[in-house]
């Protein structure tokens, strides 16, 4: 794995997400995408609720209340506005250090920032495959964020958020791996 901080991949992951984002045509915010239950919408709503998420717990505040519409009328400016806000807390002293608790449990930003690049890329997987759109995502990083994965996850239960790794090639591509190895069937 990479030794480089955090923050430099994690903005690789919002810039190859950024154009799929960008690329939905009106008439496919409501189609479904590889995560069973999420249309593109939801997908996209997720990747903007965790980014507000994340960056409240940089700034040390108490995360965003859950339920509220978070894309409004314009889902690409609500996707970098996030982003915005995210890449501002980045950049706090002590923001990549303070452990703070959450839904995977206790983790510093640094730590928080390795989950969301893992998690950017594998959305705009599911973005890209509910839109028919070319995935243009760096294979380094893909790796790098699978290494991650399979080190943080391993074999242990993985409870709702991830479904069990599915069969895929070894040779296929790095995010096909990372998809599968999160529980999404790749065929």
């Amino acid at each position: 794995m990479s030794t480089a901080l955090p923050a430099g991949p994690l903005n690789r992951a919002l810039a190859a997400v950024d154009p799929l984002i960008a690329g939905i045509a009106d008439t496919q915010w409501s189609a479904p995408t590889p995560c069973t239950e999420w249309t593109v919408r939801d997908v996209v709503a997720h990747l903007v609720g965790v980014n507000r998420m994340i960056t409240a717990f940089l700034w040390d505040q108490p995360p965003p209340t859950r339920g509220d519409d978070l894309l409004g009328d314009d889902p690409l400016s609500a996707y970098r506005s996030s982003v915005a806000g995210l890449r501002e807390a980045i950049q706090l002293p002590g923001a990549l250090d303070r452990i703070s608790a959450g839904p995977l449990g206790p983790a510093t930003g640094a730590e928080r920032l390795k989950w969301r690049t893992a998690d950017l890329l594998g959305h705009g997987w599911d973005i890209a495959r509910a839109t028919g759109q070319r995935l243009d995502l760096p294979a380094d990083l893909v790796e790098e964020s699978l290494a991650f994965l399979k080190k943080e996850l391993g074999d242990a239960s993985r409870g709702g958020r991830f479904g069990p790794p599915q069969p895929v090639a070894a040779d296929a591509p790095a995010i096909d791996r990372l998809v599968a190895f999160s529980g999404r069937p790749v065929s």
